[in-house]
């Protein structure tokens, strides 16, 4: 039996999480930072990583307590190594190279996106590789064929913002407070999705990436206009981000040949709304849809510790003199996106 220790610490979320290569999470830890965060209206790194710093051995002691395992039994330690917020990446990093080095348990290095991208076989034995996955959270938005673990082939990302940062700037324009998205999903129930009329950036153009920039400066001005509720406005983007989710969807599942599963992950995939509008759109493509449980949608500790057991039977330990990443493509060799920058 494999047995992994997961360190996650990317952005506002500290998570510890012990894995078993069963599938088994035999003990997990998450500690949100959401009050630290919600007088500023988004993350602010520095308190971020102060969180993390004071939070994650306690974390990781009451874990390894309530299992009654002790290091020397993993097999690894799986921390994320980035991409993220650099100085929270950097807490989880060093706190795992720490163990590694104190126990001579190997270290694992993980991108944070990779643990997204394999979090739904934590959840579903039978999802095997390939499949196409939609990556939408609040840093990435992309969708990808993933033919195997570390074999991602990337169709499409963000040119600017990512959806669950257009989520998180609506709910601050209709007052909403932070984290935005479930706040925004919650109101959205109460409108018309048809009743502001929003813009569906680049959607018919033929164009592979996304765009969200235009439809968050658009939701500002119905706003401001006074002349829509608020959940209609709610309502409203969240049918415009959809339409677009689906127009994009449309032509990556045409270029990337066929597959036999549809999976979205990260935070924005514990929406509601979104995920049937996927299970539609997956059934009319005959392809099964997959989505991970809503306590493995947002960042958490056991979506890293499985891209951990994942890569145990390859042997893909990593020095303790590795580095912490602020960005990490999944695909390196992805064609870049005009204005994608580090959303590419």
């Amino acid at each position: 039996m494999g047995l992994v220790l997961g360190i996650e610490s990317s952005c506002d979320e500290t998570a510890v999480a012990l894995v078993t290569s069963e599938r088994h999470i035999l003990a997990q830890r998450i500690a949100s930072q959401d009050a630290e965060h919600a007088p500023y209206g988004g993350v602010v790194p520095e308190i971020a990583a102060r969180a993390h710093a004071e939070r994650l051995a306690p974390m990781i002691e009451a874990v390894l307590e309530e299992t009654g395992i002790s290091l020397p039994e993993l097999d690894a330690i799986a921390a994320t190594a980035g991409p993220g917020l650099i100085g929270g990446v950097m807490v989880g990093l060093v706190s795992a190279k720490a163990l590694a080095m104190a126990s001579g348990v190997p270290l694992l290095a993980i991108n944070h996106l990779e643990g997204h991208a394999l979090s739904p076989r934590l959840a579903d034995a039978e999802l095997q590789f390939p499949y196409a996955l939609l990556l939408v959270s609040g840093g990435h938005c992309q969708i990808l064929r993933v033919d195997g673990v570390g074999q991602y082939r990337r169709f499409a990302t963000t040119i600017d913002d990512a959806l669950g940062e257009a989520f998180d700037k609506t709910a601050k324009l209709l007052g909403l407070g932070y984290p935005g998205g479930p706040a925004v999903e919650r109101l959205a129930q109460q409108g018309d999705g048809t009743a502001v009329p929003l813009p569906r950036p680049l959607v018919g153009s033929g164009e592979p990436h996304f765009s969200f920039a235009g439809l968050k400066s658009a939701v500002m001005r119905a706003k401001e206009s006074g002349q829509h509720s608020d959940a209609d406005v709610a309502a409203s983007f969240q049918q415009a981000a959809i339409d677009c989710l689906l127009d994009r969807l449309r032509i990556a599942l045409d270029a990337m040949g066929p597959v036999p599963a549809l999976v979205v992950a990260g935070g924005v995939a514990a929406n509601a709304a979104i995920r049937s509008a996927l299970e539609s759109m997956a059934a009319k493509h005959s392809m099964r849809f997959v989505a991970p449980p809503l306590a493995l949608c947002t960042d958490n500790a056991a979506m890293i510790a499985w891209a951990g057991i994942e890569r145990l039977p390859m042997g893909q330990f990593d020095p303790l003199d590795v580095s912490a990443r602020p960005r990490w493509p999944l695909d390196p060799d992805a064609e870049p996106a005009r204005g994608a920058g580090v959303k590419a």
